[in-house]
């Protein structure tokens, strides 16, 4: 590898690490994210629904603008601009990333599905009957993320997802839901920010067979209580400050396609992370919980 690129990946995985990191004097009560009140208009549509496993991944992305974190390279911290982004269109993020894993197939791609996401992209398992669902969000608006990643894994807000006519069970329906981005629930007293709607024990019960994750900063702390009251598990989780980058979203993915338990998915996650941030085995097992 050359030294210019060594550089590159280097300034990329540091912006990573800061981008978890809020910064104190941007956190307040009227956020601009409060100030807009943007809801999906996406309608189900009536096609039949195919028959096959969804994951669904909510991505934040990344914005020094209206995020109250430790400001990025400003061409990577751009929330409107997907292509370039932290989370999404930078080496590491989820749109790269995953197009070059040998597991996945890209099958689709959809500009401005509904707002406020920029770009849906659809993978397709290569050996099995599972598809993932990657919606990039403006991130002008993660209140509006974070909300509907707290409400697809309560069940909330189902969607039947347009795919070669058909549609996938996305939303509330999916198996495995994710959520990839800047904790925007440590900048709330937790009655304020986003959380889950409150579910029936019909739906808690419905909710048992899915799965969440969430990679973000502090992540058992701020989201683990509220998944696990609408009934669903909370499969994956971060104990401190991380770079929610999508070669954990690849090792969790992979090993839930594959059916391996909790803690052999959790011992890939963290083997990945070690393997790009060089953070010490020990401490990427420390840093990822498992349920």
């Amino acid at each position: 590898m050359k030294a210019s690129m060594k550089h590159y990946i280097t300034i990329v995985l540091l912006a990573a690490m800061m981008a978890c990191s809020p910064s104190q004097s941007e956190i307040k009560a009227d956020n601009p994210q409060n100030k807009e009140n943007v809801k999906l208009s996406e309608h189900n549509s009536d096609l039949p629904v195919l028959n096959a496993k969804v994951i669904h991944v909510v991505v934040a992305l990344c914005d020094n603008k209206y995020q109250a974190l430790a400001p990025v390279t400003a061409k990577i911290g751009n929330g409107q601009d997907a292509a370039n982004n932290l989370y999404w269109g930078a080496a590491y993020g989820v749109k790269t990333f995953m197009k070059k894993q040998p597991q996945w197939q890209l099958v689709s791609t959809t500009n401005n599905p509904v707002a406020p996401i920029l770009e849906r992209l659809i993978f397709k398992h290569k050996h099995k009957n599972v598809y993932l669902v990657a919606d990039a969000y403006d991130g002008q608006y993660i209140r509006e993320a974070t909300q509907d990643f707290l409400d697809f894994s309560a069940g909330a807000h189902a969607k039947n997802i347009p795919f070669e006519k058909q549609a996938l069970a996305g939303g509330g329906q999916a198996n495995l839901v994710v959520y990839i981005g800047h904790n925007l629930l440590m900048e709330y007293v937790i009655t304020e920010g986003p959380k889950p709607p409150v579910v029936n024990e019909l739906m808690r019960t419905e909710n048992i067979k899915r799965q969440a994750a969430v990679f973000a900063c502090q992540s058992k702390r701020y989201f683990s209580e509220s998944i696990q009251k609408t009934g669903t598990r909370p499969l994956i989780t971060t104990t401190t400050n991380m770079a929610p980058e999508a070669y954990s979203l690849n090792a969790l993915v992979n090993g839930w396609v594959a059916g391996k338990t909790p803690q052999q998915i959790h011992e890939d996650i963290a083997q990945a992370y070690h393997k790009y941030q060089k953070s010490g085995i020990n401490g990427a097992r420390k840093l990822f919980a498992v349920q």
